[in-house]
């Protein structure tokens, strides 16, 4: 997609600038000085425009976020806030808040209106050239709040429209922060999740100079300490590398996530060619004669603008960013029969599950689960993992008729892998923040409901992750897409770079199978298979010459993503394009070629891969 289509979508913000006059102040909340207890959600910039700042207390108000803000001129200012409702319904909105200037709390309740518009806060007087804006939570239910804009001039809030508010924030940008740094690297990897972590490391140890991007503050992506998803899968001939990067099986939403989160950026650290940009989200690319030239960014909080420069690109963002920036052939969905001959009859002699357990569903049910009579949208879900603890002592969890809509009468303490939202009718890209919010939903409606038994006096909430744990979205096509039926075939390729043995797990909702089921519950269809081998050709894009992918945005159909999705098998992909980019770099070519002209000396590193002694 061209340059200037997305930044019509996506905003660059700054702390403090001026609007359209000169006494107007807009102030971006990511860049508070103090953000107490609220944090920084940047998972959907690209949906509604900036990061917020989020107000996750799990049902206590966290504290004041606190920043200073500089005026040209004192005055009586009309106030908006650009906020939202998350749960509009006939009940009290769950996400209020309210703004504090000069320890003035106006007495608007803010967060009370459906969907990310300009909420009017008030009229307030400005004294003083420097003002203190506090946000005041209070509830502890994920009030979000984006930008703040003082205007004297008029009464009328910026636009709401994405794109006349893109152009409003963009105008405030150019005119006070228009320095863009153009950086330059022989790799650039985004997404710094495993496979993201195990290009980097694979490339920088054949001696390129790398940069590795990730958008949030930490790395590791599902095994982060953000979302506690433990990493499954073998790690095959990259056992070195990946064990730098991997986590112990711990349960998911375990805190030991915290002890693998320091050991992952230990190692990273050790590396002086690896060069690693936090809080650093890919805003798009720009594309010339089907190569990517840079990829263009923005910092979470600082708002500063880098342009990565290179010859070779990793796409790891999971959703497959860059290819879709670039304008590479993508999927999304599951497809029919007809697709890719994946048969029902075949694929049953090897599955298992819980549904043939179930009399109510037969394996007709289970064929229109895998393989639709038409390709469609509906994929493997996202989870949102939580935990709740035994205290010292007693308290209490309001009943939540804005939770107890999505929960009903379901009963739960924890959250499983099992908490997973998937729906024909939201794309887990398109309606992300939707899909998180109606997690959160009936996390908190079934703890509320098991509150009400006097045995869970002494539990309370200990974690609820509010970073979302996606299993798929888009797949960037390669030139080959790898089936399932290549995995139950036992195919061994020539190219054959990653390797297997844990069986495919393809999940599906439970209501879908049985009606009476949560529709935020998923089950799983296990297809045991022999070890299975993954090619190098569908680690790299067939429309963009020099974009590799590694993570569950590789080439393959929905039932072949089933298996290679986990985590240590998609570190395994990113060792291998990271020992493909070093090729390409030596022998000045773009991964297609690696395959043509030089495929045994891509094998020989990967089987020389443990034995390697780096120097950091």
């Amino acid at each position: 997609m061209k340059n200037a289509i997305l930044f019509s979508i996506f905003i660059l913000s700054m702390l403090i600038s001026f609007g359209q006059s000169k006494t107007d102040v807009f102030v971006e909340t990511e860049s508070f000085n103090e953000l107490g207890g609220w944090v920084v959600d940047n998972q959907f910039v690209l949906q509604m425009g900036s990061p917020y700042l989020l107000a996750h207390g799990m049902g206590k108000p966290v504290e004041n976020a606190k920043t200073v803000v500089e005026f040209s001129n004192t005055g009586k200012y009309h106030t908006w806030v650009r906020t939202k409702n998350w749960v509009p319904g006939n009940w009290q909105a769950p996400g209020r808040f309210r703004l504090i200037i000069n320890q003035i709390e106006l007495p608007k309740d803010l967060g009370t209106e459906t969907g990310w518009n300009w909420q009017y806060a008030g009229e307030i007087e400005i004294k003083k050239k420097s003002a203190t804006i506090e946000l005041k939570d209070l509830t502890g239910f994920d009030g979000r709040c984006d930008a703040i804009y003082f205007t004297m001039s008029n009464n009328a809030p910026p636009p709401n429209d994405m794109k006349q508010l893109s152009d409003f924030r963009n105008k405030l940008i150019y005119a006070k922060n228009d320095k863009i740094d153009n950086l330059h690297f022989d790799l650039v990897v985004v997404g710094g999740g495993t496979a993201g972590c195990g290009a980097a490391i694979a490339a920088a140890e054949q001696g390129l100079k790398v940069a590795l991007i990730q958008d949030r503050p930490m790395l590791g992506g599902n095994a982060s300490a953000e979302v506690r998803v433990h990493t499954l899968g073998i790690k095959w001939k990259y056992d070195r590398i990946l064990s730098m990067v991997d986590t112990e099986h711990w349960p998911n939403g375990s805190h030991d996530a915290k002890k693998d989160q320091e050991k992952r950026h230990k190692n990273i650290a050790k590396y002086k060619n690896i060069h690693l940009y936090l809080n650093c989200k890919a805003i798009g690319a720009k594309t010339t004669n089907d190569s990517i030239e840079y990829i263009e960014t923005v910092h979470a909080q600082t708002q500063k603008r880098i342009n990565f420069h290179s010859g070779l690109f990793v796409d790891c963002t999971g959703d497959g960013w860059l290819g879709f920036w670039s304008g590479a052939k993508y999927m999304y969905g599951r497809e029919d029969s007809t697709v890719f001959n994946e048969q029902f009859s075949e694929i049953k002699k090897s599955m298992h599950s819980h549904f043939f357990k179930n009399d109510i569903f037969d394996s007709k049910g289970v064929k229109q689960l895998l393989i639709p009579d038409k390709t469609d949208s509906l994929v493997m879900g996202t989870t949102v993992l939580w935990m709740s603890k035994i205290s010292e002592k007693e308290s209490t969890f309001p009943l939540l008729p804005w939770a107890q809509d999505v929960a009903k009468d379901y009963v739960s303490l924890n959250g499983e892998w099992y908490w997973e939202y998937s729906s024909g009718k939201l794309h887990q890209i398109h309606d992300a923040e939707e899909i998180r919010d109606y997690l959160l939903r009936a996390i908190y409606g079934t703890f509320s409901n098991a509150k009400q038994d006097d045995l869970t006096a002494n539990r309370e909430l200990d974690w609820v992750a509010y970073v979302m744990g996606k299993r798929e979205s888009r797949r960037i096509v390669g030139d080959y897409i790898y089936t399932l039926n290549d995995a139950l075939q036992n195919r061994k390729f020539e190219d054959s770079v990653v390797m297997e043995t844990r069986q495919f797990d393809i999940h599906c909702p439970q209501n879908l199978f049985d009606i009476h089921k949560p529709d935020f519950l998923s089950d799983a269809l296990y297809v045991t298979t022999k070890p299975y081998y993954l090619p190098y050709r569908s680690l790299y894009s067939k429309s963009i010459k020099n974009l590799f992918m590694a993570g569950r945005c590789f080439s393959s159909s929905h039932l072949g993503l089933g298996g290679p999705r986990v985590m240590n098998t998609t570190g395994q992909m990113g060792c291998a394009v990271g020992y493909a980019a070093a090729l390409c770099k030596k022998n000045k070519v773009n991964p297609r070629d690696i395959f043509k002209l030089y495929l045994q000396d891509l094998l020989k590193l990967v089987e020389n891969s443990n034995s390697f002694v780096p120097t950091y």
